[in-house]
């Protein structure tokens, strides 16, 4: 997948245009909010479960290297195969190599962001195999030969008028379908390359040490239709997706379902521990997991990045905040989009090539009040635009506001007059009306917002003459 992070600017300023992509995502927003609500309000021990959640992935963050062993040796002795891979090129020949080794030209998929990660649709189809995304909103996306935008709602950005065409032009849906009848046919035209597949290959939203599972979460069915009907079954997963124990699940699926969509639980969970038996009928013959590094342990290594690495796919951050809502998820530019992508891909990828992604927030902290294992992202986003700094990405003109805050700052006397000579300069900006085309960096704010009025009278003076106001002396 292509990496365009460092154009984040130009795409956020050409979604901030597309109205309609603003008001589809703030409508979709609303919905998860409202749901979300309502799932949390039924549980008065939410917060007590965020805390064991968070507690559990610390945990097997801490003992990440034991537990990767650990599954490894459950999920060999259960007949499966595991292959440890240190980039994407090292995951795309793998699973290359597995797809050519049983001569297969038809690959299906279920919804991954790893799979997006590391490119592979792209290398399978250039590799003259045929790739058929499974889960619906994936399968749209596909067809528009675009990537997802949303960690858990792939199309979100499109109308129902968009989705309607595609499947018209790709599998001949009457264009004035209704929705139902829109799912139906992509369901029909799904199921036959689901039976005919050679290859299934799939996410995991968790992998258990202890038993050597992988478990699949969805609510579509298509996840299952392609782990269980191909003769093969690859699984492609981050390393830090593992955890100790079996009953952890109990916990993370709770919060993960919930955080994620509203739901008590979704429709499918899928525990996969190995290939089909001899006392089986159905299943895949043969279960390869690869486990990818990709610049985690990089993360993992550093202490204060390594948080990140708790996070469960859930998208909860994303539903929250306010500059995803505005601008979409393709502006970041790479996979991962929202408050998680700004902190993850510059350490995934480099800081000096996403440098403008921790910018990407207004630190309102609303993505830490809702992650379900409490990632401090605010903290995190501080972190990497100081080490931008630090490496030489800010800008003179940056520099020189910073500075000339600074001295302002420190001095009541020139704090005082920035004040007085601030407040009829922002009421002349309003009188004359170019509120919304002020000069030079202030540019791009003011585009879509207008400038606040000035009260009457100010907070200094009104805690003036209440008596609670004390002059400092410079």
């Amino acid at each position: 997948m292509k990496i365009r992070t460092h154009e984040f600017r130009e795409r956020s300023t050409q979604a901030l245009d597309d109205g309609f992509v603003r008001g589809a995502i703030a409508r979709a927003n609303a919905s998860f909010q409202a749901s979300r609500a309502k799932a949390i309000g039924s549980m008065p021990d939410w917060e007590e479960l965020r805390e064991r959640g968070r507690e559990i992935k610390h945990r097997a963050l801490e003992e990440l290297p034991r537990a990767l062993e650990e599954f490894e040796r459950q999920l060999l002795a259960r007949g499966g195969h595991v292959h440890w891979c240190e980039d994407a090129v090292a995951a795309r020949d793998t699973v290359l190599s597995i797809v050519r080794g049983v001569g297969a030209k038809l690959v299906t998929k279920s919804k991954s962001m790893v799979t997006e990660e590391i490119d592979l649709n792209a290398a399978l189809e250039a590799d003259g195999v045929r790739v058929v995304e499974g889960d619906l909103g994936e399968f749209i996306v596909q067809l528009a030969r675009e990537t997802p935008s949303h960690i858990i709602a792939p199309a979100i950005h499109k109308s129902r008028a968009e989705i309607a065409r595609l499947l018209h032009e790709h599998i001949a849906c009457p264009i004035d379908a209704t929705i139902p009848e829109m799912t139906r046919a992509a369901r029909a035209a799904l199921r036959g390359d689901f039976l005919g597949a050679e290859v299934g290959i799939s996410g995991g939203n968790f992998l258990v040490a202890e038993t050597g599972t992988i478990v699949i979460v969805e609510n579509e069915g298509n996840a299952r239709l392609s782990t269980t009907v191909p003769p093969i079954h690859i699984a492609v997963v981050g390393i830090e997706k593992v955890v100790p124990r079996r009953r952890d699940l109990a916990v993370l699926l709770r919060l993960l379902c919930r955080s994620a969509t509203g739901q008590s639980v979704s429709s499918y969970v899928s525990f996969i521990s190995g290939p089909r038996t001899r006392a089986e009928s159905d299943g895949p013959r043969e279960l390869h997991v690869v486990l990818l590094d990709g610049g985690r342990s990089r993360i993992w290594a550093n202490p204060r990045a390594r948080a990140s690495l708790q996070c469960i796919r859930c998208g909860a951050c994303l539903n929250f905040c306010p500059v995803y809502e505005r601008v979409g998820g393709h502006a970041y530019g790479w996979v991962y989009p929202g408050p998680i992508g700004a902190v993850i891909t510059p350490h995934l990828i480099g800081v000096e090539r996403a440098k403008d992604l921790p910018q990407a927030s207004s630190l309102c902290g609303r993505c830490a009040e809702v992650c379900p294992v409490k990632i401090p992202l605010p903290d995190m986003l501080l972190d990497l635009r100081a080490e931008s700094v630090e490496s030489g990405g800010a800008g003179f003109g940056e520099r020189l506001a910073i500075a000339l805050l600074r001295r302002v700052a420190s001095s009541s006397v020139l704090w005082r007059c920035a004040l007085g000579c601030g407040r009829p300069l922002w009421r002349a900006l309003r009188a004359l009306g170019i509120a919304k085309r002020l000069p030079g960096p202030a540019r791009r704010w003011s585009r879509a917002r207008d400038l606040p009025r000035v009260e009457t009278p100010s907070f200094r003076a009104r805690w003036r003459a209440t008596g609670g106001f004390r002059e400092e002396s410079s």
